[in-house]
């Protein structure tokens, strides 16, 4: 059993909109519908557990049904934080799931999620228990000495970059959660399940990502968000 839980609750205030990004409307469809496609229509993602900002599950539930998202099986209020929001959504995992089964957490403004990054973080997750997707870093990173200069940078051979989707064993990431309620051990503002695992000492194991998988933040990602869809929307459903 592999069970998405999607996170949609955010507020979006840097978008600078009235409406939450997740449920901004491009071309006649919603942001997170178009995330929520992505997993409906591979075939390796049994269940889908949706994370809504609060006072918008109403919302939600009437585009899934007005855009076929038959494989939800919850909606569920966020946190206060992300790192609630996503206990919040294994909490509910915890009915459909066994301990070795998966979840795969996932942002709902990064509504570009293709097959092959999905298959690939399954298949790595089930193999080792963990993945994250990631992909390599190929701008230059410079240290902030101060908030205008700089006297380092990072060698990017060393570093990679990691988003969602992220696959864990749900017994795994359930007990790393618990721990950090009780230590507050990568349970902040700040930090996401990936972080939160490397801060209690957890190795974590790379699967492929790839850049089109942008998380939708400003006005800028949005423009590229609807270029993508222009140019290789055919392409990207397919894969």
């Amino acid at each position: 059993m592999n069970v998405a839980i999607i996170l949609a609750s955010g507020t979006g205030d840097r978008m600078g909109k009235k409406v939450p990004k997740q449920f901004l409307t491009v071309y006649d469809k919603p942001i997170i519908i178009y995330t929520l496609e992505g997993f409906q229509h591979n075939e390796s993602i049994d269940k889908i557990i949706c994370v809504c900002l609060n006072g918008w599950e109403p919302v939600l539930k009437a585009y899934c049904e007005q855009f076929n998202i038959n494989k939800l099986v919850d909606i569920i209020p966020g946190g206060k934080i992300g790192q609630e929001s996503i206990y919040n959504g294994l909490i509910s995992a915890k009915q459909h799931v066994t301990d070795e089964d998966l979840v795969i957490v996932h942002d709902g403004v990064r509504p570009m999620v293709n097959n092959k990054v999905l298959n690939n973080v399954i298949e790595i997750a089930n193999e080792e228990g963990n993945a994250v997707t990631s992909t390599k870093v190929t701008d230059q990173i410079q240290v902030a000495t101060t908030e205008n200069s700089s006297k380092g940078y990072y060698k990017r051979d060393g570093l990679r970059k990691v988003t969602t989707p992220q696959a864990y064993k749900f017994k795994f990431i359930m007990d790393a959660y618990e721990k950090a309620l009780k230590t507050g051990i990568g349970f902040s503002s700040s930090a996401y399940a990936n972080t939160m695992l490397l801060d209690q000492g957890e190795t974590l194991n790379f699967a492929e990502g790839s850049d089109k998988n942008l998380k939708l933040t400003t006005v800028e990602d949005l423009d590229i968000f609807k270029s993508l869809l222009k140019t290789e929307r055919a392409e990207w459903i397919k894969e």
